[in-house]
């Protein structure tokens, strides 16, 4: 992890500062009361600390602080966490108006002062006078003893979260069994009342077809009957028409080659004829009216109709309909699955403790180790 850019603008008396920094030590040095100190306050303003009108160039109406680092990994899961984008780069922008008003951003997002305290916790080390300070912060204490005893939390954090993702659930469950108790039995209700009708996909254009071709039976079989007259049965009807236009072709086509194309065209129209002829007939063996098919339909097709209306949904999307109750029915079940959830609960906690047992042994052994080394470097420091 490094600083890697600075940027600030009307910062107390700086008006206009750009700084980037290479990788490696940098060392900022100066006489006193040359400004090195308005960096190290500018870092803290865009970490989290203070803001007020005070830190504003004379004249400027706000000061502007940017600051660029590498994104350390131990980071990611608080950006992850907040809802900030994560990436290599981790850019952390403060502003603060005459009024005192302060504006904080992470990569570009709006965020609080003390998402960046816990970001610029992560990110600086700023050691003063005051520095001892922070060793009275148990967090604080906490790292330096995991870092010394190589302890990674990850694990330990992330049982923490589903616990209390468990309990949220198990907590929500129990204070909407009332409403899920209603919403259950409005859900099965409607469900029989779909299920008695049982509509399936595609059933309704289905349905509609049927019931048109049943209702004009009778129409159709006139069709039928009159298109088989005209081609077959009437004296002038076409197949006898087309039988003497292709016998007269054919009768002189051994004297005019160009008869030869008609005369195929005639014998296949003849053919085509015939087919249609038979098709028909078959048509009208089996087409008979059928009214207590035709009552059954218009009785289905009532039943959609009124369902449709009762629900205010097009016909058509019954069967989808139903399918989405059913899948809400079964969500609302697994979330009054109380049993259950106090089982997920359970195991959630176990795996979050286990987890913390494992790390506070961990602590325990290193912690006499820390100390008896900070005792060897304090006196080799003769303090």
């Amino acid at each position: 992890m490094a600083l890697r850019r600075i940027v600030l603008r009307d910062f107390v008396i700086v008006s206009e500062l750009e700084l980037d920094l290479e990788t490696g030590f940098t060392v900022l040095t100066g006489e006193t009361g040359a400004g090195k100190s308005i960096l190290i306050d500018a870092l803290q303003l865009v970490t989290g600390s203070r803001a007020d009108s005070g830190v504003i160039r004379e004249g400027a109406n706000r000061t502007d602080v940017t600051a660029e680092f590498d994104t350390p990994a131990g980071v990611l899961g608080l950006l992850q966490e907040a809802g900030f984008d994560a990436h290599d780069t981790l850019l952390l922008r403060r502003t603060v108006d005459l009024q005192g008003k302060s504006r904080a951003w992470v990569n570009g997002s709006p965020a609080t002062a003390q998402q960046l305290r816990a970001l610029g916790e992560q990110l600086l080390d700023i050691h003063g006078q005051h520095a001892w300070q922070s060793l009275t912060r148990p967090e604080a204490v906490r790292s330096l003893l995991d870092a010394y005893a190589k302890v990674s939390t990850q694990a330990l954090h992330a049982a923490w979260h589903a616990w209390r993702h468990a309990q949220a659930g198990l907590a929500q469950a129990l204070a909407a069994q009332d409403t899920l108790q209603r919403e259950r039995e409005r859900l099965t209700w409607q469900i029989g009342e779909l299920d008695k009708l049982a509509p399936q996909p595609h059933e309704w254009s289905e349905l509609n077809a049927s019931h048109s071709r049943l209702s004009n039976s009778q129409a159709l079989m006139d069709a039928a009957h009159g298109a088989i007259q005209l081609l077959e049965d009437e004296d002038s009807n076409a197949l006898s028409l087309l039988h003497n236009a292709l016998h007269q072709l054919q009768s002189q086509s051994y004297l005019e080659p160009d008869f030869k194309e008609p005369t195929e065209v005639l014998a296949s129209s003849i053919a085509q004829v015939e087919d249609a002829v038979h098709t028909l007939r078959a048509y009208l063996r089996r087409a008979e009216p059928d009214p207590d098919r035709l009552a059954e339909l218009d009785n289905r097709l009532g039943l959609w109709v009124a369902l449709a209306r009762r629900y205010k949904r097009s016909a058509e999307d019954l069967p989808e309909l139903l399918a989405s109750w059913k899948n809400e029915l079964e969500q609302l079940d697994a979330a009054a699955d109380l049993e259950g959830l106090r089982s997920q609960e359970r195991v959630a906690e176990s795996a979050y403790r286990t987890q913390a047992t494992l790390i506070s042994k961990a602590r325990a052994q290193a912690a006499p180790l820390l100390a008896l080394a900070i005792t060897q470097a304090m006196q080799g420091l003769g303090m």
